[in-house]
């Protein structure tokens, strides 16, 4: 028989916290290193929104990095 797992709520609450609190400064550090390279190189409009889109790519990446390291040290079920 399977053990009943119970949701710690507090841990999901911390890592949803720190998740949108790291977010705001990975997307937004993306968006300004997207614009200021663009800016710098004189790619255009197209270039940048290709640099906007490359740089959200890696954003998402270490995004998803974030969420998987934080559930293994606060684990969600107990």
């Amino acid at each position: 028989m399977p053990q009943s797992r119970r949701i710690v709520w507090l841990n999901v609450l911390t890592v949803i916290s720190a998740a949108i609190l790291i977010g705001a400064e990975v997307f937004g550090a993306a968006f300004a290193g997207s614009w200021a390279i663009a800016t710098l190189f004189d790619l255009g409009s197209f270039g940048a929104r290709i640099l906007d889109i490359l740089l959200m790519l890696c954003g998402v990446a270490i995004m998803v990095q974030f969420v998987r390291n934080a559930h293994r040290i606060e684990p969600f079920t107990h």
